[in-house]
């Protein structure tokens, strides 16, 4: 076809109109040129396909009803805010009971690899302005292929966005957990879990909670997960429950006392109300 067109724009016309002039030359070249163009500029627009809403905001569904939901009422700060993948999103029906009397906000989403919290981290995180953040993310990261070593750079960068976002605000990382259904990748998991300890030892706004040994038995995870040996049962939790409110329970006063103070308004702007 391409071939064609040219071939076609260089005949010469069968219906002679007066004598072949030099004008008459330059406008069969620019109307050459101009059939070229049109011609390229079509291929190369069927040979690059628009990217999809999908591929470029992975879960933006689930994001959205979260946006939605703080919209229609916007939680109260200094809450501790529990955020990751879906083990903390089937935590829901109970998590509040589980670590009362610390005010809690569940913003799990199935599925979700840790970049995805970088990725969604200004509609998730940022907004709540939390006293403490529970994390449980990278489990799926090992599991969809991704290498140790990005996971863990994954976590640096959710850190990096938490201190410029949140400040001290501390993160409490629960370790990737041993299940039945992955436990082939459990060596690896452990490589995770190892390094992020090894940064708690560091960072006075890290903590890691430890959930792997009172998972095991005899060297293999124990029977508290779902007919898909992946997701936990209430035993379980019961479990992450107590890791969880030991770690929290002895800073959670003062975590409270540290966020209030910093979302307080400025004396000024308190005198300013009053008038």
């Amino acid at each position: 076809m391409f071939s064609q067109v040219i071939k076609n724009a260089r005949a010469p016309s069968r219906m002679r109109i007066g004598m072949a002039t030099p004008e008459n030359g330059w406008v069969r070249r620019l109307a050459l040129c101009a059939v070229v163009l049109v011609l390229l500029s079509a291929r190369g627009a069927q040979s690059i396909p628009a990217p999809t809403p999908a591929q470029e905001e992975p879960f933006s569904a689930e994001i959205a009803r979260f946006v939605e939901s703080d919209r229609a009422a916007p939680p109260p700060p200094c809450q501790v805010l529990f955020v990751g993948s879906s083990s903390i999103v089937r935590w829901k029906d109970s998590l509040a009971t589980d670590m009362a009397p610390i005010p809690v906000i569940n913003r799990g989403f199935g599925g979700s690899h840790i970049e995805d919290v970088n990725r969604w981290f200004d509609q998730i995180v940022a907004p709540y302005r939390p006293r403490a953040i529970v994390f449980y993310a990278g489990e799926n990261d090992i599991d969809g292929g991704k290498s140790v070593e990005r996971a863990v750079a994954d976590f640096d960068e959710f850190m990096r966005r938490k201190t410029l976002a949140l400040g001290a605000t501390p993160v409490y990382f629960i370790s990737l957990k041993p299940t039945k259904s992955r436990f082939a990748q459990f060596s690896r998991q452990s490589q995770v879990n190892e390094a992020v300890r090894a940064r708690a030892g560091k960072r006075r706004d890290l903590h890691y909670i430890d959930v792997v040994p009172a998972m095991m038995e005899n060297g293999k995870p124990k029977d508290i997960f779902e007919p898909d040996d992946l997701h936990m049962t209430e035993a379980g939790y019961a479990i992450w429950t107590r890791a969880v409110r030991a770690a929290l329970l002895p800073h959670a006063g003062a975590e409270a006392n540290q966020c209030r103070l910093a979302v307080a308004p400025p004396a000024a702007e308190k005198a300013s109300s009053r008038k």
